[in-house]
């Protein structure tokens, strides 16, 4: 029998998340409606009615679904269902994603500075030329209304073959799936991809002009703010 005169400390419940509930929702939505892999789900407008939240509101929920590998979001095409995962197993993936963001992050710093600063020293006109193409690439994928992911990936891989350093490129490529999640996440922040492509082409400036210290600076300034992402609060 408890001693009444002993008290128990009881710690306080952590709110889930707006997304976090969003996402339950979804699910179990997705549930209800026996919906399976390749299934698609309602166009963004319609969901974010049936929830009675905003679109942007949505839109973290949806990117955390696809950062999680539950849906694929393609332009013009909306959200498709790769897998159907229990809620449990889906807050197990999203904590062990958070705990490693910033592991992630420190990676990059460490990495993608020391390749724009070498990139800087060693790059030829065929470098350059690869890392103005991605540029356009992603300046064409956001004049469509998309977020660039496509043209963001081929910036940075264009920018580590610059460097020309194969055991930096081998780090990069062990990395590169994690480097992909935080990647979605940040450039499905509403104006995070025009706020990129303009760190891009500073980037690029300092890259074209030489300036390894200059190059090294904008990289690590780039970083920091694509690492400024919802998932990690």
């Amino acid at each position: 029998m408890r001693d009444p005169g002993k008290t128990t400390t009881l710690g306080k419940v952590a709110r889930p998340r707006l997304y976090e509930q969003l996402m339950e929702q979804i699910l179990g939505y997705v549930e209800s409606e026996q919906l399976g892999a390749g299934d698609r789900l309602p166009a963004e407008r319609d969901l974010a009615d049936q929830l009675g939240v905003s679109r942007a509101t949505l839109a973290q929920a949806l990117v955390a679904l696809e950062v999680l590998g539950v849906i694929d979001v393609q332009h013009g095409t909306g959200a498709v269902l790769v897998y159907r995962p229990s809620m449990a197993a889906l807050l197990r993936k999203l904590r062990d994603h958070q705990n490693r963001l910033p592991e992630i992050v420190e990676a990059r710093s460490t990495l993608e500075v020391k390749l724009a600063s070498l990139a800087a020293e060693r790059r030829t006109d065929e470098d350059l030329a690869a890392i103005d193409e991605a540029l356009e690439v992603m300046a064409g994928e956001i004049a469509r209304g998309d977020r660039g992911v496509h043209g963001d990936e081929l910036f940075h891989q264009a920018i580590t073959a610059a460097a020309h350093s194969a055991v930096l490129a081998q780090m990069m490529g062990f990395i590169g799936e994690m480097i992909l999640e935080t990647r979605i996440e940040s450039l499905g922040q509403p104006g995070r991809p025009e706020v990129s492509l303009a760190a891009h082409r500073g980037i690029t400036e300092a890259i074209r002009a030489g300036d390894p210290d200059a190059a090294a600076a904008a990289m690590g300034g780039h970083i920091a703010v694509v690492s400024d992402v919802p998932l990690l609060h």
